[in-house]
């Protein structure tokens, strides 16, 4: 593939030692909130059945997005099949064909611990792996599916970039092209496994036939929107038996998030520049709106309980050349507390997005 055609950017963003240390903070934090015990239980009855079994193991590829403000950084949102770290990569080597040899190594450790902890078997490996999205060929990221399969293959693990619907339940869990499939490296966007298409790989995760990773599990303890709406609640936080110290980094980096349907709708139209509307199921900033950019007509349409608002915190700007100005916004990919990568995204327009001229990933250049 052309350099060129790639959505990497030329231009650097920068980001202040102290603050990326204090997103590094807040992901830890954050881990470490996924395990308590008083936590979960309050989520038990909000949590869908996919969401409330635990598979015994963790989450491959996740990611915390930040905006960075003059008071730090403020954290956007969790997502559990964070893509781009394969563009990321690219920053430092747009000719490369592979994952670097230490971010290779790296990214096959979590995919070896997520499995050996499904497995309760230290140094199980899984022999065959597939790579699960709908239509994946026709994906974005596709690419990115293609490099990731290269480095298991390599790595001698069978691996295969396949639909839901290339994927046969049998007895005993679950086979493509006949042979039984060890570990789903899962980047689809059904989060809860609800749709039809997903009913056989539910059932086998909810046996525990399958290593999925991510999952539910983790997506209803991390990555639902409305986690947010529980994080930036003080009050409730602290009945978790976290430090004041824990909880002065949750003030400082969430960022107040609420249900559509608590305001008024005329409080919700006079107040709706200070707020960013998102579906609470969205992904990939679809059906993300600005509030300084939405209609009377689109507030009308959104659904009060399905929408959630979260205040508003613009972007900082990289700059390149002529006078050019990009948004910006801050990717970490992780496994548990384990930092993988940091990337940034720069864009023009309302939402992230790849397709800005020079825009998309870029190298972080840290300062003091």
């Amino acid at each position: 593939m052309n350099p060129s055609s790639l959505p990497i950017s030329p231009y650097p963003a920068a980001v202040s030692r102290r603050d990326l240390w204090r997103m590094i903070r807040l992901v830890r934090l954050l881990h470490k909130l996924s395990g308590n015990g008083a936590y979960r239980s309050h989520l038990e009855n909000v949590l869908p059945v996919s969401a409330r079994f635990d598979p015994g193991h963790h989450a491959v590829m996740m990611g915390y997005d930040f905006h960075l403000t003059e008071s730090g950084p403020k954290l956007i949102e969790v997502n559990t099949n964070a893509g781009g770290l394969w563009y990321a990569s690219l920053c430092d080597d747009p000719e490369a064909a592979e994952f670097s040899a230490r971010l290779g190594s790296k990214l096959l450790k979590t995919f070896y611990d997520d499995y050996a902890r499904f497995r309760n078997v230290p140094e199980s490996r899984p022999k065959t792996l597939v790579i699960l999205d709908e239509n994946p060929a026709e994906q974005p990221l596709y690419a990115e599916m293609q490099i990731f399969a290269a480095l298991f293959n390599k790595a001698g693990i069978e691996a295969v970039i396949a639909d839901p619907e290339a994927i046969e339940a049998k007895e005993g869990g679950l086979y493509l092209d006949g042979k039984p499939v060890d570990m789903i490296y899962n980047r689809h966007c059904d989060f809860y496994l609800e749709s039809a298409a997903l009913a056989n790989i539910r059932a086998a995760y909810l046996k525990g036939q399958v290593c999925l990773s991510p999952n539910p599990h983790a997506y209803g303890l991390l990555a639902d929107k409305r986690r947010m709406m529980l994080w930036c609640q003080i009050a409730i936080m602290r009945g978790f038996g976290l430090s004041e110290q824990e909880l002065a980094l949750l003030a400082e980096t969430i960022p107040e998030t609420r249900l559509l349907a608590e305001l008024a709708t005329e409080e919700a139209w006079r107040t709706r520049k200070q707020w960013v509307f998102k579906p609470e199921t969205g992904y990939a900033s679809r059906g993300v709106y600005v509030g300084d950019k939405l209609t009377k007509h689109k507030l009308a349409e959104l659904v009060p309980e399905d929408t959630l608002i979260q205040w508003r915190i613009p972007p900082s700007l990289t700059f390149g050349e002529a006078d050019q100005t990009f948004k910006t916004d801050y990717r970490l990919f992780v496994y548990r507390d384990r930092i993988l990568g940091v990337a940034a995204r720069i864009y023009q327009g309302q939402v992230t997005n790849l397709r800005t001229e020079n825009g998309g990933f870029a190298k972080v250049r840290l300062i003091a």
